[in-house]
C-alpha cells in the first residue's frame, strides 16, 4: 500500500502505531521534508487541524545527514529553528531501530521532546513525538 499525508491523516491511532511498528527505520533522511502534524488522526478534524498549525506555527524540517542535526521550519515565514541531533537508536514505542530526533542537549525549548520516525514509504517517514517518555500526536515527513 502506497502511505502519504492524506492517507496518514485517515488512520485511526492503532493503525498508524501498527505502521510504525511494521516499518524500518530507513536511511537518516537529507535536505527539507514537508511536516505535516497528526492530531485527533482517523477523525474529520485531521486535516483542518494540519492546516492550521502547518500556516501558523510549524512546517517541517531542515536535516543534514553528514553532520547529524537538523532544524525545525517554524513560524509563518518558515524560520529555521530547534536544532535536534539525529541518530538511530531504539524506539520507545517497540524497543526497534528506529530514526530519533533528540532535542535534549541543543534546545532550551524543547529540550524535553524526542521525535522517533521511520520510513513507511519512499520519500514519506511517520514520526512519533514525546514529552519526556509521555506520548503527544504523531506527524509525517515528506522528502
Amino acid at each position: 500500500m502506497a502511505y502519504d499525508v492524506h492517507k496518514l491523516l485517515q488512520m485511526q491511532q492503532a493503525e498508524l502505531d501498527d505502521l510504525f511498528r511494521g516499518s524500518p527505520a530507513g536511511d537518516l533522511p537529507n535536505g527539507e521534508a514537508k511536516g505535516t502534524a497528526i492530531i485527533s488522526p482517523g477523525t474529520v478534524f485531521s486535516e483542518s487541524i494540519a492546516r492550521m498549525i502547518s500556516l501558523f506555527a510549524w512546517q517541517g524540517k531542515v536535516f543534514d545527514a553528514s553532520r547529524g542535526v537538523l532544524k525545525n521550519r517554524i513560524t509563518p515565514f518558515g524560520l529555521e529553528a530547534i536544532l535536534a541531533r539525529v541518530y538511530k537508536a531504539d524506539s520507545w514505542l517497540d524497543q526497534k531501530e528506529c530514526i530519533v530526533l533528540d532535542y535534549s542537549d541543543t534546545s532550551l525549548v524543547a529540550h524535553w521532546i524526542r521525535d522517533e520516525i521511520r520510513c513507511v514509504a519512499p520519500g514519506v517517514y511517520l514520526g512519533k513525538v514525546y514529552w519526556d517518555k509521555a506520548r503527544l500526536i504523531d506527524f509525517c515527513l515528506e522528502f
